[in-house]
C-alpha cells in the first residue's frame, strides 16, 4: 500500500539541451552532396533528429544524438530509406570507442546526458543500467516480477520519500522527497556555479546536496535549508556560522575512495577565491590529514555530535565511513555516540581525483558493506532508530534500487549528477583548468561555461527519469513505497553464485522488466 508519510510534488521537468554545439550520441547521421534540401527527412522523422531547414533553404546539420540508429529501418518514416536523393546514412559514432570505461561505459553515459535533457528514459537502444566492470552491481540482477504482485498505482500515488531522522530526539524528521542526496563536492574542487546549481536542484527536489570540505560560498545561503555542511580533518571554512545554517552536519571520518590517506587540493586549485574561504595561501595544495586526531573513540566521537548539538540543536548528524572489515562496529559506535544518519562509503566512489591504487585496492565494495550493517544493527535492535545511507560508485537509478534491496535507506550521489551535467569522465578532476567541460574546476573562464538554472535544471531531469524507473519496479514487486524495499534481499539474485544454465535466464537486462 502507499506510504502515508507526507509527499512533496516533484518539481517540473524542463527540456535543457547541451552547452554544445554538436553533443555525442550512440549514432552519427551524415548528409551527402546529394542532398537537395527537400525538408521530408524533417517532416518525418518523429525524434527531432532533422532540424527545420533555414531561411536559405539549406540543410541544417542533424541531431545525431537523438538517433535510433538501424533499428529505425522497422519504421514506415525512417529517413535512411525515404530520402530521395539516398543522400543519408547512419553508422555507430565512432567516438564511443575513445569514452568511458568498464564502469561507466560510452553508453551509460550518453543514456544520462539524454535523461539529463529530457526527464525521461532514452529513446535510443542504450545499455544503462549495467557496466562491464565484471563485479559489483553489474553482477546483481533483480528476480522476475510475478504477474499477481503488480500494483495497480501511478507514477504519483508511489512514494519515493525517506526520512533522515528516526530516532525520536526532539529534532527535525528530515523526509526527503526521493532516496537521493548530494555527495560532498566542495568550493575549490567544482565550479561554484555546479556548487550551486546542486543545490538549486536540491531545493526543487526537497532533497538535500553537501558542502564539501571546502567551506560555505554565500551563494549557497539561499538554499541554506538544502545543504549539508561537512566538517573533515582539515576543518577549512568551517565556523559556527556555517554550522547554524546547517539542517543536517556530516562529520568525514573517513572516504571510501581514499581511506587511509585524507584529501588533496592541487595548488593550481587554489585560487584567491578559494584560499579566502579556505583561509589559506593562494597557489598552495592544501591536506586533510587523516583522521582526525581528536577521535579515537567512541566517547571522542560522541564530544563531536555534542559539540553540534550545541551550536545548531536543530541539526541532524551524519557520519561518513569508509567500508573497513569492521564498519558494522563503527556503525553502531556512530549510532550510540547519538547520530541520525551513519553514511557508508565504499571502495567505488570519486571522481578523477582520487587515485585508482586507493579506490580499487582499499575499501570494502559497498554491495558487501550494506548488508553486513543492516544485519548487526538488526542484531543489535536499533535498525529502526538509524537512517543507513549508502554511496561509493552508485550510478543510476538500477545501482539505487539494489543499494536498498542490500538495506540500505538511500543514497548519496556524487559522480552521476556531474554526468548530468556532461562530465566526460576524463579523469583530470584535480587539475584548475583539466576539466575539459568546465565542471571540476576553479579556473574563472572555463567555470563560466556552465551557470546556475542549467545545472540545476539538467540533475532535476535526471532525477526524474530515475523515478520513472523507481516506480516501475515497486510497482512490478507489489511495493507503494520505497521504504518497503529496504532489505529485500530476496528480490536479488548475484550471477556468481548461480549456474551457468541459470545465468543464462537473466542475460537479457533489464530484470525488472520481466514478468513471470
Amino acid at each position: 500500500m502507499p506510504s502515508k508519510t507526507k509527499t512533496f510534488p516533484l518539481p517540473k521537468v524542463v527540456e535543457t539541451p547541451s552547452r554544445f554545439r554538436h553533443p555525442i550520441g550512440k549514432f552519427i547521421i551524415r548528409r551527402n552532396s546529394r542532398c537537395t534540401a527537400c525538408g521530408l527527412c524533417a517532416d518525418l522523422c518523429p525524434y527531432g533528429v532533422h532540424p527545420r531547414y533555414d531561411h536559405y533553404g539549406k540543410s541544417v546539420r542533424a541531431r545525431s544524438h537523438k538517433c535510433i540508429g538501424l533499428k529505425c529501418r522497422e519504421n514506415d518514416f525512417c529517413c535512411i530509406d525515404n530520402c530521395p536523393e539516398k543522400a543519408l546514412t547512419v553508422g555507430v559514432n565512432p567516438i564511443l570507442e575513445t569514452m568511458g570505461d568498464y564502469r561507466w561505459t560510452s553508453e551509460m553515459l550518453i543514456a544520462h546526458w539524454d535523461m539529463a535533457e529530457t526527464g525521461r528514459l532514452p529513446v535510443v537502444d542504450l545499455e544503462y543500467e549495467l557496466g562491464q566492470s565484471g563485479g559489483g552491481f553489474d553482477k546483481m540482477r533483480f528476480v522476475p516480477a510475478r504477474r499477481d504482485d503488480y500494483l495497480d498505482l501511478t507514477d504519483e500515488e508511489i512514494d519515493t520519500s525517506i526520512v533522515l531522522n528516526r530516532r525520536g530526539d526532539g529534532r527535525p524528521e528530515q523526509v526527503i522527497s526521493i532516496p537521493c542526496y548530494g555527495g560532498g563536492m566542495s568550493f575549490g574542487s567544482t565550479a561554484l556555479s555546479v556548487m550551486t546549481g546542486r543545490a538549486r536542484a536540491a531545493q526543487h527536489l526537497n532533497s538535500l546536496t553537501c558542502t564539501g570540505e571546502g567551506g560555505y560560498p554565500s551563494r549557497l545561503v539561499p538554499y541554506a535549508d538544502h545543504v549539508i555542511t561537512q566538517i573533515a580533518t582539515g576543518l577549512f571554512g568551517v565556523s559556527e556560522k556555517t554550522i547554524q545554517y546547517a539542517p543536517m552536519v556530516e562529520f568525514k571520518y573517513a572516504q571510501g575512495a581514499k581511506p587511509g590517506l585524507g584529501g588533496h587540493l592541487l595548488g593550481d586549485k587554489v585560487t584567491p577565491e578559494v584560499a579566502a574561504m579556505r583561509e589559506t595561501v593562494v597557489g598552495n595544495a592544501l591536506f586533510s590529514p587523516f583522521p582526525f586526531h581528536s577521535v579515537y573513540s567512541v566517547e571522542d566521537h560522541k564530544k563531536h555530535v555534542d559539540w553540534i548539538h550545541v551550536v545548531n540543536p536543530r541539526a541532524l548528524i551524519s557520519v561518513k565511513v569508509s567500508t573497513p572489515t569492521d564498519v558494522d562496529m563503527v556503525a553502531v559506535g556512530s549510532y550510540h555516540a547519538g547520530a541520525n544518519v551513519i553514511h557508508l562509503d565504499g571502495s567505488y566512489g570519486g571522481t578523477g581525483a582520487a587515485p585508482d591504487i586507493a579506490k580499487k585496492n582499499i575499501a570494502m565494495p559497498i554491495e558487501y558493506a550494506i548488508p553486513k550493517v543492516h544485519k548487526f544493527l538488526c542484531d543489535e535492535g536499533v535498525r529502526d532508530q538509524i537512517c543507513l545511507i549508502a554511496s561509493g560508485g552508485i550510478r543510476n537509478a538500477m545501482d539505487v534500487a539494489k543499494a536498498i534491496a542490500l538495506g540500505a535507506d538511500g543514497v548519496v550521489i556524487g559522480t552521476a549528477e556531474l554526468v548530468a551535467l556532461e562530465c566526460v569522465r576524463c579523469g583530470n578532476c584535480e587539475s584548475g583548468r583539466g576539466c575539459a567541460r568546465g565542471i571540476a574546476s576553479t579556473d574563472s573562464e572555463l567555470g563560466q561555461m556552465t551557470t546556475e538554472e542549467w545545472s540545476a535544471q539538467r540533475i532535476i531531469n535526471m532525477y526524474a527519469a530515475w523515478r520513472r524507473q523507481w516506480c516501475e519496479i515497486l510497482r512490478r514487486y507489489g511495493l507503494g513505497s520505497i521504504r518497503q524495499l529496504v532489505g529485500r534481499t530476496d528480490l536479488l539474485v548475484h550471477l556468481d553464485y548461480m549456474s551457468a544454465q541459470e545465468r543464462s535466464r537473466f542475460k537479457a537486462a533489464p530484470e525488472h522488466q520481466v514478468l513471470i
